[in-house]
């Protein structure tokens, strides 16, 4: 036994052989240092590393790709895989690891692993890319100019599935993106990008362990990023790819098994992002996996996403309300998680958006996948977690509080329900409108999208008395006719579709065409602004559904008022008279002539604009001649 190991080579042999005068003698100690040296032994891997010297490590690398000479270089593959080895392993030192010669062998490297696919060498060039990219930040930025992000895009979906090369893979990706400018990855390599998103999704499907959760980081920062957007085109462009049947697999796996609460947020994030991709619908697809041995149910991916949704909203909001109103406010470290509960909530209720948004389609979706007492059950929690979140905002305006983009996110939900459920939580929400509707974001200098958020249900309920007395009293009337000036008046900025200017206008008519019933009468400043608003909306319209809008509620408004006390009104001018008098003409103008398809359409409209004119023309004696001679 004692001979045995006096004739096994020690540390001290193979650093004599390395420090030759010979390439053979080096070449032997180095086959020496693979068998001896293991790689948690670091102190004799920097011997080791210091005795050969770069320049024959480089020279014996580049023999090995036949760039170079080595003493008895017929062996090129042998000596090809015996560099890559040792370099590999001088590299599980971080300061060797980070030094500029290991960042020069990147493109070495590069150049070599397409030739060695299938052999043993590869997965000890992923090894030293891996060492490299993430020790140094010159390492990141070499790789990705050496066209690393080409090479790994190519040979990341043919890597075994869960392998440590595809961890490697992985690792690396997760280096690049984190150490590069956005901006600088989407420019050049997106669709490259998208071709790795396709291979981690499948890992993501597929691999039960801490790999899983690898893949589930990797890809929630990803989606998360500035970059998302032409990713998402390039995805979306990836024919008979079955990253979104992945992508629901591996969610579904988080979401309905025990982890860690932050795992599920990363799910939740991850499935909002592709919701942004595919559609609400995709929520409720079955995969067609033949990998995966047991199918998922259709609806599965849609009640888990919803019943997490719903747990995070409860416990954010419970949160962030100890967080503003009793824990300290003075500490930066306070600060930063409301921040950051924030940001998840806001993420939390889009996903509940989508699903108040596709149940309310639920019955355009292809074949009855929800059945009817799974819908009464996503109703319900739906129903519960609108009253949690009104319990929020309740407890805002308990504490004075009117601006913030969490209370603006909150409003925004409440509205898509009530869009769809205009008498949900009807005592609740009556008793909070007129505080919802002075809400405002960060960056608003007045309430804007709160009113535009809660518009639908507004306009609804505003089609019955109750519903009209309850925007009255709430003062709502004033905060929808200021945002419709703020929508189509010559100050307004505010960019939305025409669907939130129609909603205003439709509950204003609503208000005007019950003023007889409910003794209603809108104040005198409210209304000039309105009738101003008007004339420069449809004053050059081309639109005949505008002009015909616009002269319904003028037609409305102008039974408070006459012709002399707006021609004496010292916030109206003649040219805003001017259009609302060429506004109302043409319609008039209208009914006289061959009914279009449009004109048609609009009949309500302009029986209301006949009526009214035929109650105060008499008071507008100017624009009486302009419509007769119209």
């Amino acid at each position: 036994m004692e001979q045995q190991q006096q004739q096994t080579p020690s540390l001290d042999d193979c650093l004599k052989l390395l420090k030759g005068e010979r390439d053979e003698q080096r070449l032997a100690g180095l086959l020496l240092v693979t068998k001896f040296c293991n790689g948690d032994d670091l102190v004799s891997l920097r011997k080791v590393y210091n005795a050969v010297g770069v320049h024959f490590l480089d020279r014996l690398l580049r023999t090995g790709m036949g760039k170079g000479s080595v003493s008895g270089g017929d062996n090129r593959d042998m000596y090809l895989q015996l560099s890559v080895t040792v370099l590999a392993a001088f590299c599980r030192v971080p300061d060797i690891a980070a030094s500029k010669e290991m960042v020069s062998k990147i493109p070495l490297i590069l150049e070599i692993m397409p030739e060695v696919s299938g052999s043993p060498v590869l997965e000890e060039c992923y090894e030293f890319l891996y060492l490299v990219t993430t020790s140094y930040e010159d390492g990141a930025t070499t790789f990705y100019e050496s066209g690393g992000m080409k090479v790994l895009a190519s040979q990341m979906s043919s890597l075994p599935d869960g392998s440590h090369m595809m961890e490697l893979a992985m690792k690396i990706v997760q280096s690049i993106l984190s150490r590069l400018s956005q901006d600088v990855v989407t420019n050049t390599y997106v669709s490259e990008l998208s071709m790795m998103v396709a291979t981690v999704a499948r890992q993501f499907a597929l691999l039960h362990n801490s790999l899983k959760f690898e893949a589930l980081h990797l890809l929630s920062e990803i989606f998360s990023s500035k970059y998302s957007k032409p990713l998402c085109d390039a995805l979306c462009a990836m024919a008979g790819n079955k990253w979104p049947d992945h992508m629901r697999a591996g969610i579904v796996a988080i979401l309905q098994n025990r982890v860690e609460p932050a795992e599920k947020l990363h799910a939740l994030i991850l499935a909002e992002s592709v919701i942004s991709i595919m559609g609400e619908g995709w929520l409720l697809g079955q995969p067609n996996l033949p990998d995966l041995p047991d199918s998922i149910p259709a609806d599965r991916c849609f009640l888990l996403v919803l019943e997490s949704a719903r747990v995070e909203v409860a416990v954010l909001l419970n949160d962030l309300a100890y967080l503003k109103y009793e824990a300290s406010k003075d500490t930066s470290t306070t600060v930063e998680t409301i921040l950051l509960k924030q940001r998840n909530v806001a993420i939390a209720f889009s996903l509940v958006e989508r699903v108040i948004k596709l149940t309310s389609t639920m019955d355009e979706v292809e074949g009855s996948i929800i059945g009817e007492r799974t819908l009464i059950k996503v109703i319900n929690g739906l129903n519960e977690t609108i009253n949690v979140v009104l319990e929020y905002l309740e407890d805002a305006k308990e504490h004075g509080q009117k601006k913030g983009n969490d209370l603006l996110a909150s409003v925004r939900v409440v509205g898509s329900y009530l869009a769809e459920t205009p008498n949900a939580c009807k005592e609740k929400v009556r008793e909070l409108l007129d505080y919802m509707l002075t809400i405002e974001g960060e960056d608003e200098p007045s309430p804007f999208h709160s009113i535009s958020f809660l518009l639908p249900m507004m306009c609804q309920i505003t089609m019955d008395i109750e519903g009209c007395e309850a925007l009255i009293s709430s003062g709502g009337y004033k905060a929808v006719a200021e945002c419709l000036v703020k929508l189509i008046g010559p100050h307004g900025n505010m960019v939305v579709d025409d669907g939130c200017t129609f909603l205003a206008c439709d509950t204003v008519l609503n208000l005007l065409l019950k003023k007889e019933q409910m003794q209603f009468r809108m104040d005198e400043s409210t209304f000039i602004d309105l009738l101003k608003a008007l004339g420069y909306w449809a004053g050059n319209a081309n639109d005949l559904s505008v002009i015909i809008m616009a002269s319904s509620i003028c037609a409305l408004i102008f039974d408070y008022t006459s012709e002399e006390t707006l021609l004496n009104h010292p916030n109206l001018d003649n040219s805003s008279l001017h259009n609302l008098y060429k506004i109302i003409a043409r319609s008039l103008a209208s009914c006289k002539q061959d009914m279009s398809d449009m004109v048609r359409e609009e009949t309500d409209l302009l029986e209301i604009v006949t009526s009214g004119f035929s109650r105060w023309a008499h008071r507008f004696p100017r624009l009486r001649e302009a419509a007769e001679s119209a």
